[in-house]
């Protein structure tokens, strides 16, 4: 249930950016969704602890960053180039992160992040301070095949970090299909290549996905060492809502893979009688209300005054650690 209510959190948050974009001269950057992907995304999101784990997230995990925590004005407020987004209005759309609490700023580089959140877990352990945590950091399909994501993985493996690497195989890495990607028939498989354990699992069902990455976050916690999750779904619409995805064909939409978790997460939930049709409705609608009064917010807001910022990388510790505020 906690999943499914982020679920829906994130595709009304993302339908409205998606709006904005289209309605010209809005918003700062581009617009990348995660709709039909966001079951995969929440259901990792609920099983970490904010300001305890870490996660790295990219560019289609709305869904993920609700569920650990990310405040929720910090994404529109990146979006309007708030000078009180987290980002400080420097960087717009996805380019967002709280390192502090475990959520640093997502690298347009796919496969960077894995090396990135290694890098983080290491420090932690080398610092006396890792605990019971764990990292998760999530890419598509077409990151594994980068040599950032090797070498991330391969740290991960040889010192045994409790690291979540959840792939989304949404078929296509921009436009390039799976079979331009990568020769072998089964992601998962690459696991064994490192020493790691590696798994497989429908990522349009809501259930499966939940049941999955508690089985995975538990093992990475209990010092199993790192977790290969790759979760098979197709994004329900272009690499960003600048690209029209005419390169997917329609037998592939409409296949298993090109359902619709967001209705297949409903059809469940009714099904169970966890809720009901009239109690949906009223947290979709609760939702749009609380999305349209983050945007009103963030519309207010203003943006960084060059006369006044201090204009030092944000990975100093007076902005990074959040040391300095308006």
């Amino acid at each position: 249930m906690e999943a499914f209510r982020v679920m829906v959190r994130a595709r009304t948050l993302e339908d409205k950016l998606a709006n904005l974009y289209k309605a010209g001269g809005r918003l700062v950057g581009g617009v990348y969704l995660g709709k039909g992907q966001e079951a995969y995304s929440a259901a990792l999101g609920i099983q970490l602890r904010w300001q305890h784990d870490i996660l790295g997230p990219f560019i289609r995990d709305q869904a993920a960053r609700i569920a650990f925590g990310e405040p929720p004005l910090d994404p529109m407020r990146t979006y309007f180039g708030s000078v009180r987004g987290p980002m400080r209005g420097r960087d717009g759309n996805v380019h967002r992160g709280r390192p502090k609490d475990g959520l640093p700023a997502m690298i347009s580089h796919i496969g960077s992040m894995v090396s990135l959140v290694s890098g983080m877990l290491f420090a932690r352990r080398m610092q006396g301070r890792l605990g019971d945590a764990v990292g998760a950091v999530t890419l598509g399909e077409g990151g594994t095949s980068t040599g950032a994501f090797h070498e991330g993985v391969n740290l991960a493996a040889v010192e045994k970090l409790p690291l979540i690497i959840a792939v989304t195989n949404n078929q296509y890495s921009y436009s390039t299909s799976n079979d331009r990607q990568f020769a072998c028939s089964d992601l998962a498989e690459r696991a064994k290549g490192y020493g790691i354990q590696g798994r497989n699992v429908d990522g349009t069902d809501l259930i499966q996905c939940v049941q999955a990455f508690d089985e995975v976050v538990r093992a990475a916690r209990s010092g199993s060492g790192p977790q290969l999750i790759i979760g098979h779904t197709l994004r329900l619409t272009g690499h960003g809502e600048h690209d029209d995805s005419s390169y997917i064909p329609e037998s592939v939409k409409k296949s298993p893979i090109g359902r619709d978790c967001m209705l297949i997460a409903e059809q469940q939930i009714l099904e169970h009688a966890w809720m009901n049709d009239k109690e949906i409705a009223e947290w979709k609608n609760t939702c749009r209300a609380d999305v349209e009064r983050m945007v009103a917010t963030a519309m207010k807001e203003p943006a960084p005054d060059p006369f006044k910022e201090p204009w030092r990388a944000l990975s100093t510790s007076e902005l990074c650690e959040g040391q300095w505020t308006v």
